[in-house]
């Protein structure tokens, strides 16, 4: 059974720093993409960034670039978004995702596996 378990969310006020973790069980970690979406009530999920398989490539969304950071740790099925300069509008679920195959997507519908979401609170 494939379990992916989120934590790290919480309260933060604008401007600081929050580290997200993803735990994968259940998968042959390295062959899947990794991808972290974000989404409020009301609107689409939206992809905040992904990662390849091996961790040498990334892709961020214009809003994150510069702030968002995706590293994993295959040897410990582990995925993490480190994202700096947070802002009130950041304020979503945040959710990783896994994604089986050679190509990578920013499209939800494209991932098998999820987690169960944190919650990430920004503060003005």
């Amino acid at each position: 059974q494939v379990q992916l378990v989120e934590s790290g969310g919480g309260l933060v006020q604008a401007g600081d720093s929050l580290r997200l973790s993803c735990a994968a069980s259940g998968l042959t970690f390295s062959n899947y993409f990794m991808g972290w979406f974000r989404q409020v009530p009301g609107k689409e999920r939206e992809c905040v960034g992904w990662i390849s398989r091996s961790g040498i490539v990334t892709w961020y969304r214009d809003s994150v670039k510069g702030r968002g950071t995706i590293s994993r740790d295959n040897t410990k099925n582990t995925v993490f978004l480190q994202m700096s300069s947070l802002k009130p509008e950041d304020t979503a679920v945040y959710y990783c995702a896994a994604r089986g195959g050679v190509i990578s997507s920013t499209t939800p519908g494209d991932y098998t596996y999820w987690g169960q979401g944190t919650q990430v609170t920004v503060s003005s």
